[in-house]
């Protein structure tokens, strides 16, 4: 049985080989592992080659983390049952009138809305049926629950007001567009559960009055 030579490399065959493997390391390590996992793109090939969009930041992956019960606990789930009027609340007849001919001028506001620790406040619009809203709202620090929803304007005052909820939610932004369903009141009514005060910032621009 003939005796098998396996081929010896030489030494320099070898340090050129470890020099051309480090240097893959390091060029790999630069333009897809820095930009993926941390973020850092020093040569912009992580952005060309589209490696740059992995990253995700440590509190964007805190924020997304649903199943976490802290947030649960911080954050109760909302129910259905809680949009708009209790059952018992007959949807009133002028929610069905005709939208106007002429709808409310245009116009723009930039209002202050402070929101007590610990208490709930208001802020409406008046709008006419089918009249627009594009809105944006955001709060200085921390979040605030909310429910954004609309009153129909009715011939006789009532003791229990008919009311639809559009969104309700735990936010410190929200921006949209709204279309009035019906003539009548239609803005947020904000509530803050921390211990300091909250200001809400709102931008409106559309057909409402103040």
């Amino acid at each position: 049985m003939s005796e098998i030579n396996h081929p010896v490399l030489e030494k320099k065959k070898i340090i050129k080989a470890l020099i051309i493997a480090l240097g893959i390391a390091v060029v790999l390590l630069v333009t897809a592992v820095l930009p993926a996992e941390y973020g850092i793109d020093p040569t912009g090939a992580g952005k060309l080659f589209g490696f740059s969009r992995l990253h995700i930041p440590k509190d964007s992956v805190i924020a997304m983390s649903g199943s976490d019960t802290t947030v649960h606990k911080k954050f109760p789930l909302i129910k259905m049952e809680k949009a708009g009027s209790g059952p018992d609340v007959i949807r009133p007849a002028e929610a069905d009138n005709p939208a106007p001919e002429k709808q409310l001028e245009q116009r723009e506001d930039s209002v202050q809305v402070i929101v007590p620790a610990g208490k709930g406040i208001e802020y409406k619009t008046y709008m006419l049926k089918y009249g627009k809203l594009k809105y944006e709202w955001t709060t200085d620090k921390g979040t605030v629950y909310f429910d954004f929803h609309g009153e129909v304007k009715q011939a006789t005052e009532v003791k229990d007001v008919y009311f639809e909820s559009y969104t309700i939610a735990y936010s410190h932004n929200m921006v949209g567009t709204f279309l009035a369903p019906f003539e009548g009141k239609h803005g947020w009514f904000f509530r803050n559960k921390g211990s300091e005060d909250i200001i809400v910032t709102l931008r409106l621009k559309g057909q409402y009055s103040l």
